[in-house]
Parts: structure tokens; sequence; C-alpha cells
């Protein structure tokens, strides 16, 4: 009978609780297929009682915060044996701090006053072992922040309404993307670009590390 040979990659499931496209087209591109279940959870009401619990919130913490409860959520549900990912981001700009525009009119005033700027994005990352124990599954549980430094161009009113029009700004947070559209519109970026696409890639493999997960037993595209 031959020798068991490491786990490959089928035996490692990824859930990612999040409806972004982006996330999920980075995991893919990078050779990941993961379950998608999106979380239920209120933001608004998870971000006022850790308030009231533990004072003011930076906007690391907010985005690690709502990560880790997107993440426990989609958890306390899933009947796979896999390991579950959620993420949040926040753009900070200016002393404020900015998730996904209300409306068209809150994304043309947003741009109207970024344009020109630099911003941060705060993506939170967290991630839950959820795997059986015969699949190998430690019960483990950690996050981290990834922040990428986001430079914006001078672009005319014209050029804001165009975009805002696209509908583009109106589905992710900060109210612009890098791999879409509004790329035209990011002059510089000083980080992980995969960060401001929503879902660091480097940041996740380390994760995946320190709960004893090889990168490669997740990934798989394996050899690219």
């Amino acid at each position: 009978m031959p020798p068991h040979s490491p786990a490959s990659a089928a035996d490692v499931t990824l859930v990612l609780a999040s409806a972004s496209p982006a996330r999920l087209a980075t995991l893919r591109a990078a050779g990941i297929d993961p379950a998608v279940i999106v979380s239920d959870i209120d933001e608004d009401l998870v971000v006022a009682d850790s308030l009231d619990r533990y004072g003011r919130l930076g906007p690391a913490d907010i985005v690690l915060l709502l990560a880790r409860a997107k993440c426990e959520e989609v958890a306390s549900r899933t009947a796979l044996s896999a390991v579950v990912i959620g993420c949040d981001s926040l753009l900070e700009i200016g002393g404020q701090v900015h998730g996904r525009p209300a409306d068209a009119a809150e994304a043309v005033a947003r741009w109207r006053w970024m344009r020109g700027r630099s911003g941060v994005l705060h993506t939170g990352h967290w991630v839950r072992d959820e795997r059986d124990v015969d699949d190998g599954g430690g019960g483990g549980t950690l996050g981290a922040t990834a922040s990428t430094t986001v430079h914006f161009a001078e672009i005319s009113d014209e050029e804001v309404e165009r975009y805002v029009a696209t509908g583009e700004p109106l589905r992710v947070a900060g109210a612009f993307t890098i791999d879409g559209l509004g790329g035209a519109f990011v002059t510089a970026i000083k980080g992980d670009h995969h960060t401001v696409v929503g879902l660091s890639l480097p940041l996740l493999r380390e994760l995946l590390g320190e709960l004893g997960i090889d990168w490669f037993d997740v990934a798989s595209a394996r050899g690219h």
C-alpha cells in the first residue's frame, strides 16, 4: 500500500464569506476556487455594539471587527469541512472613513472631494478553521488588517459624473476600483494592490500558515 501523500488542493476547501466579485476573482486568479456563502450581519449594529463595549475604534480595527463578524456568522451555519475567510474594507482619507456610497449623489460628492488626494485603503481579514478533525482541522481562528496607500488622479467634474453613472463606484468601498474602470483614476499605490481589490493574498497566505495550512494545499493552480 503506498505511503500517505500530502493533502491535495481538493482536500482543503475555502469558504469566502463575501458577495464581492472582486474578492472571488482574486482568489480564482490565484488558483483557489472557494465556496461562496454570503454573511448576514448588521454591520452598523456590530460596530455600535463594539463602541459601547470598548470605546472608539480606528479604521484598521473596524474592518477587522467586521471581517471577524462576517467570518464567524458564516462559520456558525456552514456544514462544510472548510476554512472560512471574512473580509471588510474601508477607505480612510482626510481624517474621514468611507465604505460604499449610499447613492449616486454621495459618490459624486465624495469623488469631487477626494480627487487629487491620497488615502489609505484598509482591508480586514479573519480566518477560521472549521475543518473536521479527520481533515486536519485544528479549530484555530485569527485575523489581521492590511493597509495600502492610494493616490487619486485630479479628474474633471465630467469624468466624475460619467464614472458614477456607470454604477461601479456604488458597489465598492471607497467608491473606486483598481481592477475595473476606476483604475484609470488611481495614479499610484504604496503597498499590496490586492488589499485595494479587497483581499490581500500575501496576508491570507500568512494567516493560513499560522493555522498550519500550506498555501499550495489551498491553491489548486500548482506549478504555475
